[in-house]
């Protein structure tokens, strides 16, 4: 076998392929033996979601000693003529005139046998769970939004940005981070005072995993323009739910002389981008995820691409849910912070679209956010702003950050933030300071809105959760 005319199994699908000479390799899915002397071979190799067909005719050297042993989970090179399919719901099949085994794999201990497994039961074979068709359907739309996320701010003269991973500041001042240091625990070294000396750690003070790499953003966008951040992030927040993860891939714009309204328009045209993408280059997965995970993706996918967003203050918001027929497990009152609930009533019954929830209360919000003159009745909003869609609630969070010095350290004040921490931050304000905006959209939130998958453990390869650091 030569690797000069390998085809994938999606290419091998194509009605063109018809009448050639081709290998084909991937892993086996199931076989089946007829009464007149053919085996037929079902295989995958990951390049889409069906497998393609082929028949292997006992003829064939070695179709005792290893095509009748062949079961799920075998790899396998096969060389043979793509043909015409009498099948349904396939173009072709391959006709076998060469076929090597790779590797075996034990029909009496391969998990994946042809069953339905919980999702719950796949996250303990991580291994082995991209060989599903979820998992592998999963794995491909989250790889075209990556690819989506890159086209949509290339074309547009972004400069991808690379913030750091390890870092000393708190971007949402929550405290939820994790420690990186090289100090012995057994042995920690000590103050004067008795405490951890953080100044013989490696970074010489204390330093963190990113919660965001926004602060760091700002640094480049306010000298460059038009920036965007694209990596891992991570939150030390002990939370078991569909929602949260340790460690997940968030990507943030940063734009300069860009107040919140330009904001809220990139917001809207970058979902629609990616939905876009997703809606012509994967559309066999998408079925899927509509046949047996979700029957509302298609929908949910064509309000957000067809249909202009809502735009409606956070104020307006809340008196909606408080006038709503719906009862809601936590309550509703100007000041406190919307919960998932909250949000899918807002997209999927009120207004029946993606909404843009903006001018949030000062009091739920972290520093860095500008702030409004006060309304009147004395409150003071911000100029954030939450993109919410249907099933999955806020998926882009962001806002106008604040130009102004004095501002700035009045809000820093108000949070108990330390000034001397955040020196090079208050800098920006002190030297060419500018009206610049931002937002921030975790990848995984957006891969699940995508395919409609529950839990957002079952969106990311590995995924990092409490007491799970597997694989």
């Amino acid at each position: 076998m030569t690797s000069s005319d390998k085809l994938s199994v999606k290419q091998a699908r194509q009605a063109e392929a018809i009448g050639q000479q081709a290998t084909l390799q991937g892993w086996v899915r199931t076989r089946r033996d007829s009464k007149g002397g053919f085996s037929f071979l079902e295989i995958n190799d990951g390049s889409c979601l069906s497998n393609i067909q082929i028949i292997v005719d006992a003829d064939l050297p070695n179709y005792e000693s290893d095509v009748k042993r062949l079961s799920a989970g075998c790899s396998i090179s096969v060389r043979g003529e793509v043909k015409e399919s009498g099948g349904r719901g396939q173009a072709t099949e391959m006709l076998a005139k060469e076929l090597i085994v790779h590797g075996w794999a034990d029909p009496e201990s391969y998990p994946l046998q042809k069953k339905r497994h919980s999702m719950e039961k796949l996250r303990e074979w991580a291994h082995l769970r991209p060989r599903t068709n979820t998992f592998g359907a999963v794995m491909r739309v989250r790889n075209r939004i990556g690819r989506s996320i890159h086209d949509f701010f290339q074309e547009r003269d972004f400069l991808y940005t690379h913030t750091p991973i390890i870092t000393a500041s708190d971007c949402e001042g929550a405290g939820e981070m994790f420690r990186v240091t090289t100090i012995d625990p057994a042995m920690p070294p000590k103050d004067d005072k008795g405490e951890i000396d953080y100044t013989q750690d490696f970074f010489d003070r204390p330093s963190y995993l990113t919660v965001s790499g926004q602060l760091e953003g700002e640094i480049y966008a306010t000298a460059l323009g038009k920036i965007y951040t694209f990596g891992p992030t991570f939150r030390a927040e002990n939370s078991n739910t569909s929602r949260h993860l340790a460690e997940f891939w968030m990507v943030e714009p940063e734009m300069a002389f860009c107040e919140l309204t330009d904001n809220m328009d990139l917001a809207e045209a970058f979902l629609k981008r990616v939905v876009a993408d997703v809606r012509q280059d994967c559309e066999e997965d998408l079925q899927f995820f509509q046949d047996r995970i979700d029957d509302t993706v298609h929908e949910s996918l064509a309000n957000v691409a067809d249909k202009p967003f809502e735009r409606v203050t956070y104020t307006t918001a809340i008196e909606l849910l408080e006038n709503a027929d719906a009862k809601f497990e936590f309550p509703v009152k100007w000041g406190v912070d919307l919960q998932a609930e909250h949000e899918r009533y807002l997209t999927e019954q009120h207004f029946k679209s993606p909404v843009i929830l903006y001018d949030y209360p000062a009091t739920i919000k972290p520093f860095y956010m500008r702030v409004n003159d006060e309304d009147e009745q004395g409150r003071r909003t911000v100029r954030a702003m939450d993109v919410l869609v249907p099933r999955v609630g806020e998926i882009i969070g962001g806002s106008q950050r604040e130009e102004r010095l004095e501002v700035l350290e009045a809000r820093m004040a108000e949070q108990s933030l330390d000034p001397e921490e955040y020196w090079w931050y208050i800098d920006l304000r002190r030297y060419g300071t500018v009206p610049h905006s931002g937002f921030g959209l975790g990848l995984e939130r957006m891969v699940q809105f995508v395919t409609g998958m529950s839990n957002i453990r079952d969106v990311i390869p590995f995924p990092r959760t409490p007491g799970n650091a597997d694989f």
